[in-house]
């Protein structure tokens, strides 16, 4: 076995790389098979539809039908749609974009002269400070078990005592009144 060859003549390692590879004038073993086996469904859908009311031959049951169908097939395909990017779509970055849009317009490069370290600061004790006005407002208005007892009872009480004063002042009037008639009887029998 020869290294390097100095004769024109093709070498024998040449010619079995030739023969794996295959040669541009062959195709290979694996394409000729493909390629058989599409023509002989072609010949199949020919004799097919050449004799319509011939018998079907046995070996067409055997053959499966083709991956791919033939015609217009964008029409039953679905199409993608273009995914909307969250982040973008988003309000806050929609408003950032925008800011920045119009400070660039008016000319000026930065948008604001705080870092973003105070903005972030500054943002987060805003949102403490709400929360703690919203905690507050919720305790003064929650109620607990004991205070809701204690003016269950207050509002009967009341109820009671303005039904008393009622009834009272309505029968001290009626003795009034008859005092006052039985007074002005005696002034005129005497």
């Amino acid at each position: 076995m020869r290294i390097f060859s100095t004769s024109s003549e093709p070498d024998e390692m040449d010619q079995m790389d030739q023969r794996r590879i295959g040669s541009p004038d062959q195709p290979s073993t694996v394409r000729e098979g493909m390629v058989k086996s599409a023509s002989a469904y072609a010949d199949l859908q020919q004799h097919r539809s050449e004799g319509v009311h011939r018998k079907p031959s046995p070996v067409s049951s055997y053959v499966p039908q083709p991956d791919y169908v033939e015609g217009d097939e964008e029409d039953d395909l679905i199409k993608p749609k273009k995914l909307v990017n969250p982040v973008k779509a988003s309000k806050s970055h929609q408003e950032l974009h925008r800011e920045l849009l119009s400070s660039y317009k008016r000319g000026g490069v930065s948008v604001e002269t705080k870092p973003e370290l105070h903005r972030v600061l500054e943002s987060r004790k805003r949102d403490q400070l709400i929360k703690q006005r919203k905690q507050e407002d919720e305790a003064r208005k929650k109620i607990s078990p004991l205070e809701a007892e204690l003016l269950k009872r207050h509002k009967k009480l009341e109820e009671v005592t303005h039904t008393h004063t009622h009834t009272h002042r309505h029968t001290h009037t009626r003795l009034c009144l008859i005092n006052d008639s039985k007074f002005r009887r005696k002034l005129r029998d005497c």
